[in-house]
C-alpha cells in the first residue's frame, strides 16, 4: 500500500490500523497529534522519511479492509465501539492498575523513588479520565447519535467547543502517560523487580498503547466527521 507521505498521521493509521504499532515502535504520537503530514512528524522527531515509509509500507491484509470498514460506518456506531471497546477496558482496568501501582509504590518507593511520581501521574490520569469518559458517555456520544438521526441541534450547541475541550483533556492523560513511560525507561522492569512490580509495568504499557488507539479513533476519525456533517447540515 502506497504511503502518501503528506497525508496526516491520522489518515494514515485510519488506512490501516496497523500503521500504529510502527508509529509506537519509532516514538511518533499519532493520537493526540495526529494533524500533522508524515513529512512533518518524522522531521521533528528528527528521523528518517524514507525508513519510516518502507515501514508503514505494509502488504495488504484483511486488517486492512477492516480499517476501511471502520471508517465507514456510522458515527453513532463507531461512538458505541468507543465505549463498548475502549472505555468497557478503562473502567474495568483502572482501578485494578491503581491498586497495583499502590502497592508497588509501598513496597519499592524507597529503592525506586520515581514510583512516587509514578503513582501521582496515574493518578491524575485516573482523575481526569473517569469525568472524561463520563461525559461522552452520558452527554456527547448520545447526543452525536440523535444528531446523525436526525440533525437536531444538541442543548450545547454547536459540537466545536465540546470536542475541543475533549481533545484538551486527551492531550492531558497523553502527557501524563508519556511522563511515566518515561520515568520507567520504557516499561523496562529492574533488576529488583517482584512479580508485582512487573504485572504494573506490563499493566501501564497496555494502557498506554490502549489509549492511543481510543484516542485516534475519538480526535482523528469520529469528531472530525461529526464537525464535517454539522457543517454540511449547517450549508444545506
Amino acid at each position: 500500500m502506497q504511503v502518501d507521505t503528506s497525508a496526516t498521521l491520522g489518515d494514515l493509521v485510519t488506512e490501516d490500523p496497523r500503521r500504529s504499532r510502527i508509529l509506537e515502535q519509532f516514538g511518533i504520537d499519532y493520537c493526540c497529534n495526529g494533524q500533522r503530514s508524515l513529512t512533518e512528524a518524522t522531521s521533528d522527531a528528527g528521523l528518517d522519511l524514507d525508513e519510516l515509509v518502507r515501514a508503514l509500507d505494509l502488504p495488504d491484509r484483511a486488517t486492512v479492509a477492516a480499517g476501511a470498514d471502520q471508517s465507514g460506518r456510522g458515527n453513532a456506531v463507531l461512538a458505541h465501539d468507543i465505549v463498548d471497546t475502549h472505555h468497557a477496558y478503562m473502567w474495568e482496568e483502572m482501578p485494578r492498575l491503581q491498586a497495583l501501582v499502590d502497592k508497588v509504590h509501598g513496597v519499592h518507593g524507597d529503592r525506586h523513588p520515581e514510583l512516587a511520581r509514578v503513582q501521582a501521574a496515574y493518578t491524575e490520569a485516573v482523575a481526569a479520565l473517569d469525568p472524561h469518559m463520563t461525559t461522552e458517555e452520558r452527554v456527547i456520544f448520545p447526543a452525536i447519535a440523535r444528531f446523525e438521526k436526525s440533525g437536531a441541534i444538541t442543548a450545547f450547541g454547536s459540537f466545536a467547543e465540546p470536542i475541543d475541550e475533549l481533545r484538551a483533556e486527551h492531550e492531558v492523560v497523553g502527557r501524563l502517560f508519556k511522563e511515566i513511560r518515561t520515568l520507567t525507561d520504557g516499561y523496562a522492569a529492574p533488576d529488583d523487580a517482584c512479580n508485582s512490580y512487573r504485572a504494573m509495568l506490563k499493566g501501564l504499557e497496555e494502557m498506554e498503547l490502549d489509549l492511543h488507539e481510543h484516542i485516534h479513533k475519538e480526535n482523528n476519525v469520529l469528531f472530525p466527521r461529526v464537525l464535517e456533517l454539522e457543517q454540511q447540515l449547517a450549508g444545506a
